[in-house]
This record gives structure tokens, sequence and C-alpha cells, in this order.
């Protein structure tokens, strides 16, 4: 036993392995915070598809349906027949202009919070029929009594209320469903009267659209020039999509954003036939996104767990070493587990209040068993002192850390790096070679 005391390169092989034992606990709370991650996505997904899901808006497009004619050969009798097919052309705006605005609400389930939204929209639109000549499509394949403008919307539950279309000064209704998939998945349409002829008249559309969904928030530039204006009184927007906003402003009581996007930024024209085009793709809009919530919050903070059970385990491995007080590998394994039970309690109590609190509650309770154990064992209060105001440092360097977004991988390097230099520096005249954990000092104490 004495040799177990004394012997330091066997105190420091222990002390590895104890450190490389605990990292099977954090891993399983690492684990945890994925599990709640889940069950809140769960959650997300359940309000979602009461209330709305995410919604990209695509449109209004005219889509007239036209017969076409090709040739079939029997490879049997090699005759040659002429099959009909029914086709659509698509006709695009060469005006888009979609304004209004986002009334963000959060929404509970359980212990979770979701995002969701209502958005107002006034909608404008005008073609041009020229664009049909382009086609070199006959006139009487084309069936113009039987257009439609289509809007695609990805999830119709959100439709809060009857849409009319002022289409060309004539009120026309909208109905559910959209007749051909080529442009978008699921939508509304409204037929509306076009005159039998390919010529320069323009149409004109406009509309008002209410609409719920969850959290995501698109619009697809069909337009030849489309502008696209949004207020919210969302202070965390996420402008993603294959577009950025031209102008934005974002404060704590809401953002604006206006997008101009012209043909030219896109891979479609505007007007072509069948499904030789990707329309989704171009879209672009807002996210609504909670801000870095308490599991990733928490997830940030369990990736330094190593660094404070190892500078921990080193702090008293110098006390053991410079002050001939030892301590046995049990105890070490003890300060390692409340080490780690401060994740566990920083996740349990943050799915309760916010996550600053949390992470205060958690850090106090830890720091006093550690610093009231550290007393039972060190025997001595400038040593506990000592170890508790280094702890209360490095819990500190984590909780700025992990408010930061953008710069918390290089505050966390640079962190890292300075607790390295301050071990190296303070270690520098340490004469490794020469120190002996003579038991002699202790012989008067009782064995901890």
């Amino acid at each position: 036993m004495q040799t177990f005391k004394t012997n330091i390169y066997l105190k420091i092989g222990v002390i590895l392995f104890v450190s490389l034992l605990l990292l099977i606990p954090t891993s399983m709370i690492r684990s945890l915070i994925y599990e709640r991650q889940t069950v809140q996505n769960e959650a997300i997904s359940e309000v979602s598809s009461k209330w709305a899901g995410q919604q990209t808006l695509t449109g209004p497009v005219l889509a007239i349906p036209f017969t076409r004619y090709s040739k079939e050969i029997n490879p049997k009798d090699s005759v040659v027949r002429w099959v009909q097919t029914l086709d659509y052309i698509y006709l695009l705006p060469t005006l888009l202009a979609c304004n209004g605005a986002v009334n963000p609400e959060k929404r509970k389930r359980g212990i979770y919070e979701i995002v969701v939204y209502n958005a107002s929209l006034n909608v404008k639109a005008s073609f041009d029929a020229q664009l049909l000549a382009g086609l070199d499509i006959p006139i009487q394949q084309i069936q113009f009594d039987k257009a439609e403008l289509i809007l695609g919307i990805d999830d119709l539950r959100g439709i809060e209320e009857q849409v009319t279309v002022n289409w060309n000064g004539q009120q026309v209704l909208f109905n559910p469903g959209i007749t051909s998939p080529d442009i978008a998945r699921s939508g509304i349409n409204a037929h509306v009267p076009l005159a039998a002829a390919i010529d320069s008249q323009t149409y004109s559309c406009e509309f008002k659209l209410s609409v719920k969904g969850s959290q995501l928030l698109y619009f697809t530039p069909v337009g030849k020039v489309t502008d696209v204006g949004i207020v919210s009184g969302w202070a965390n927007p996420s402008f993603n999509g294959a577009f950025l906003p031209d102008k934005r402003t974002v404060a704590d009581s809401g953002f604006t954003a206006n997008w101009n996007i012209l043909h030219l930024n896109r891979n479609y024209p505007q007007v072509w036939t069948g499904s030789k085009y990707s329309v989704p793709s171009s879209a672009f809009g807002i996210d609504l996104i909670v801000p870095v919530d308490n599991y990733q919050k928490a997830e940030r903070a369990i990736k330094y767990a190593i660094l404070f059970i190892g500078f921990t385990f080193l702090v008293f491995f110098f006390i053991e070493v410079l002050q001939q007080t030892y301590i046995h590998p049990i105890q070490y394994i003890l300060v390692g587990i409340a080490l780690i039970a401060f994740y566990t309690l920083l996740v349990s109590i943050s799915e309760h209040v916010f996550f600053n609190g949390a992470f205060a509650i958690a850090a106090i309770a830890t720091l006093l068993l550690i610093g009231g154990y550290s007393r039972a064992i060190l025997k001595s209060n400038p040593l506990t002192m000592l170890l508790v105001g280094i702890l209360t440092i490095l819990y500190g360097f984590i909780f700025v850390v992990i408010q930061l977004q953008d710069y918390a991988l290089i505050i966390g390097s640079i962190g890292i790096f300075v607790i390295l230099a301050i071990v190296m520096y303070y270690s520098r005249k340490i004469d490794w070679y020469a120190i002996h954990m003579d038991d002699s000092k202790s012989k008067s104490k009782s064995d901890i």
C-alpha cells in the first residue's frame, strides 16, 4: 500500500485510467442530450402536423393545356400512327410582387417550445401572352378555355380563408389541387379566361393570401422580375435558400427584408412545356429559428468535459506531489463523477428554466459539492479555495464560450491554449526526476 501511495508513475497511470473511464458516462450524457433533442423534434413535428408545416409558395403561374401529337411505330407490322397526348404550357409572370407581414407565435408541447406563424401576403402579377408565340405550337392545339392560374402551397392546411383572385378585373375563386405536378406538388388553382389567340395582350392578377405554417416560409422567383418584401416581429430570422435579401434590417423589435430577383438569376425560362425544369430549386426565404437552444448549448458545454476532468485531476496531482497530501483513486473517481453530474443537472434544469439560470444553479451546486469534499480530504482551506477558484474560472470560461455562436471555436481554442500555457509556466521548475512522494511527513497523520 505504501508503494502505491508513493509511486508517482503508478499514480499518474491511475489518474489517466480514471480520466479515460469517466469519458464513458460523458458519452452517455451526450447520448441523453441527443435523445432529448429527438423528443423535442418529435414535439415540433406533432405541433406542425396539427397547425401547418413548412411553406413554400410557388407562383402564380399560368398552366395552359395543349394537344401534342407524336409518331408511334408498331414493331410488329411497322405501322405508323399518330398518338394524341395532353401536355401543359407554363407561362411565368413578367412581374411578380409579394409583400406582407409574418406574425410568429410560440406554442408549447409539454416542456418544448415551437415557433409557428401567420402570414398575410398581397400578391400581384402580370403575364405577357405574346411569349406563347416562341413555342411554335399551332394555335388550334392550345386549349385557352381550360387555362389555369396555379399557386403552389406545400401544406394546404395553412390556408385560413377563401382565396379570390382579381383576374383582369374579374373575380375568380381558387379551387383546391393542381392538375399538373410539374410546377409544385400541391397547391390551388383558378380557371381564368384567356383570349383564344396569341397576341400582345397582357393579363394581370392580384389576390390576398392568409397562410399559416411552421418555422420556414419560402418563395419561388417565378417572375421575370420578382420583388418580395417581408416585415415581422421576430428578432432572430435566418435568411436561407437560393438567394439572400438585397436589403434587410434586424433588431430586437423584429426584421424587414426585401428580395429583388431577375429571371437571369435562375436556371429556367419564362415559358416552356412539360417537366423540363425544376422550379423549387430556386426557392428562398426565412427560417424563424429559435436562438441556440438549451440542448445545443449543453452539447457545446459537454465537449469541454475532458478539460474539467483533466485540469481538476491535475490540480489534485500537484497538491499530492508538492504538499505530500495523498489522495486515493476512489476519491479521484468521486470528484470526477461530481464533475459529470454537473451536465445532467444542466440539461434537466434547463428544460424548466432559462439556460443561464440553469447553468448557474448546476455550477454552484457542483462547486459546493466538490469544495466540501475537497476540504474533507485535503484538510486545508487555502488549497480548497484554490481548487474552487480554478473550477469557477473554468465554468465562467465555458459559459462565455457556449453563449457565442460565431466565435465559439476560436474563443474555446484560445482559452484552452491559455490554460495549457499557465500549467506549463507554473510547472516549469519542477524536477520530476527528483520528486519522491515520501510518506514520512504523513506518519503522524492518519491515512486518508
